[in-house]
């Protein structure tokens, strides 16, 4: 086998990584960068390989920085099977053509308002390129093994994260390598703990948070007093929050809030068409997390859903303290940008984070103490108060990845530390080495490796 790293390295985005044994291409998760521009560009340069040439993709789950790439790839000439769990396909349906509207909505308004560098702006796919795509997705439960081919199999386990997320095991006769994908939190209240991870020659892991711990405050009670302070003095609380999975966890926060008196009844309002198919999803994958069927009912009444733009625009003229939770989680795209035109520049207002800001993302910037971000070619001021409740973090925090790492039933041969920024990737790498033992790296940018 020989594995080669063509993306998540260095950086926290762009899963990639082309598994090649015997006669057999694998590609395990097909992600877009996101970003610093230097790694946005990568999405529009040619893949180092001919699609056509790949036999499988493999997702470990449907955050776009794992599976946002498959349009293009579909449409440049990939004709195998996607595999992926049943909750991973269900999101992709929702996730990729969002993507796709995204990216088609943001250059006819570059196009119409004239503010981007390239005439015509073009979004890098199409909605059209993004149901080809969902065409070619085949699901299989956790726990089942998958024949590739070629004397290949592969298991999902669960990942916890979020809906349908898994570590992909692939094994032939001879060596078994795994890839976590994004490994989820023990305690987290919706979704269940990621599983043990066995007997594996090889390991892929993420390391997200890597160089930190989480807060270990409670989010309910850190909300709480956000909201409470913002609203008395009669500012709004913006969430820009990840459609699946933390738009979920902060209605799940917002109900037992209120039901407990603990904040007034203010408005809330769930402004992201596809944060509420997300809901949605969630019952329909019981067994992927915690919450009872009511639990998922429940969660739809919290918030009044806002599907249209116009209903979306109305919002901006709303002066009444309130809740807005709208996508997306780092404030790249979506329809809390134009949120963020108006609410940013009032210190009344509140702007709260959910997790971790990739590097070169407004968030990143609003969070690092920037006095104004650039959207739509114009800069907007930042007055509003700015926090991230980061214990709200989907991802495992570095004892909770050397926890996991520790329920391997042998040292793997050799571990690969990426989905990381360099000092987060580094810091692992070194705890790995130093209090267990095993063989570590770090790999780079189309670094190769031969799993012997």
């Amino acid at each position: 086998m020989k594995v080669t790293f063509l993306g998540a390295t260095g950086t926290v985005t762009g899963s990639k990584y082309l598994l090649e044994t015997g006669q057999r291409k694998i590609l395990v998760d097909c992600g877009l960068f996101q970003g610093f521009k230097q790694l946005r560009l990568r999405n529009w340069e040619p893949l180092p390989l001919d699609p056509q040439t790949i036999d499988f993709v493999v997702l470990t789950h449907a955050h776009i920085d794992h599976s946002g790439y498959l349009p293009l790839l579909v449409r440049n000439g990939f004709r195998g099977e996607v595999i992926c769990t049943p909750g991973t396909q269900d999101l992709c349906g929702i996730l990729l053509p969002d993507s796709a509207f995204l990216q088609e909505q943001d250059a006819d308004f570059a196009n119409r308002y004239g503010f981007s560098k390239h005439h015509p702006a073009l979004p890098l796919y199409t909605q059209a390129d993004a149901q080809a795509a969902l065409t070619r997705l085949r699901a299989v439960e956790y726990g089942v093994a998958k024949d590739l081919g070629d004397g290949l199999s592969l298991t999902f386990r669960n990942a916890g994260h979020i809906i349908g997320a898994a570590m992909a095991i692939i094994t032939d006769a001879k060596t078994t390598v795994t890839f976590s994908g994004d490994l989820g939190r023990p305690n987290d209240p919706i979704m269940r703990s990621p599983e043990p991870i066995g007997d594996t020659d090889f390991l892929v892991v993420e390391s997200t948070y890597g160089d930190r711990k989480h807060d270990t405050h409670d989010a309910g009670d850190i909300l709480a007093e956000i909201i409470n302070r913002t609203a008395g003095r009669g500012g709004t609380v913006l969430i820009p929050a990840f459609a699946v999975g933390r738009a979920q966890t902060l209605l799940y926060l917002v109900r037992q809030l209120k039901s407990g008196g603990k904040i007034p009844n203010l408005p809330v309002f769930l402004d992201s068409p596809m944060a509420i198919d997300a809901s949605e999803i969630l019952y329909e994958h019981q067994k992927d997390h915690r919450l009872s069927a009511g639990d998922c009912r429940s969660l739809q009444g919290v918030a009044r859903e806002v599907r249209s733009a116009d209903e979306s625009k109305t919002l901006d003229r709303n002066h009444v303290p309130s809740i807005i939770i709208s996508a997306s989680g780092m404030a790249t795209g979506g329809r809390v940008i134009h949120h963020l035109k108006v609410f940013a520049p009032d210190p009344r207002n509140t702007v709260l984070f959910t997790g971790f800001q990739a590097g070169g993302t407004r968030g990143a910037a609003m969070v690092g103490g920037a006095k104004q971000i650039k959207i739509h070619g114009d800069y907007v001021p930042v007055r509003a108060e700015v926090m991230n409740l980061g214990m709200l973090s989907a991802h495992a925090d570095a004892d909770e990845i050397m926890a996991w790492l520790k329920t391997a039933t042998k040292p793997p041969r050799t571990v690969f530390v990426t989905h990381g920024e360099p000092a987060a990737a580094d810091a692992l790498r070194h705890r790995i080495e130093e209090e267990l033992g095993w063989i570590c790296r770090v790999p780079a940018y189309r670094d190769e490796a031969t799993l012997d």
